[in-house]
């Protein structure tokens, strides 16, 4: 999944949008209303708190780095969620793993037919600790790779 922000021109963007007053920070006040803005709601109080998770300088502000680094730890964020949604629907026996029979009842539904064999040599080929199964590190290192 890609970042809705694809390069840093996008984020200068989107951060000086945010830094109403234009004095290079954004406050949590500024943050809580940009937000509202794009219909969201954030509390001021939750706003405060995002600020201080991002907050190198400790200036309770963040500066166009702080927002950088904060945009790119959510954009990681959201694609574990996306990768982990997808694991579950390979990993269809609650085990945890993806089986080479779960991954050959996934592709059938996706039109893909595998032997059962296919789907060993597929597994095998990302297993990295050798126990003929997917956990989902090793699905996360697949879905980069591919």
């Amino acid at each position: 999944m890609a970042s809705p922000f694809s390069n840093v021109t996008d984020l200068d963007s989107v951060f000086h949008s945010f830094d109403k007053d234009g004095d290079g920070k954004i406050s949590a006040a500024e943050l809580t209303a940009c937000m509202r803005n794009i219909g969201e709601e954030l509390s001021l109080e939750d706003a405060e708190a995002f600020v201080q998770l991002a907050d190198r300088d400790g200036d309770g502000l963040l500066d166009l780095e702080e927002f950088v680094k904060l945009v790119e730890v959510e954009g990681e964020e959201e694609r574990d969620r996306d990768l982990r949604a997808a694991f579950k629907m390979y990993e269809d026996e609650g085990d945890g793993c993806i089986t080479p029979g779960s991954l050959k009842r996934m592709l059938s539904r996706l039109g893909t037919s595998r032997a059962i064999d296919e789907c060993r040599t597929m597994i095998c080929r990302f297993d990295l600790n050798g126990d003929g199964v997917l956990s989902f590190d090793e699905f996360r290192i697949m879905m980069m790779m591919v």
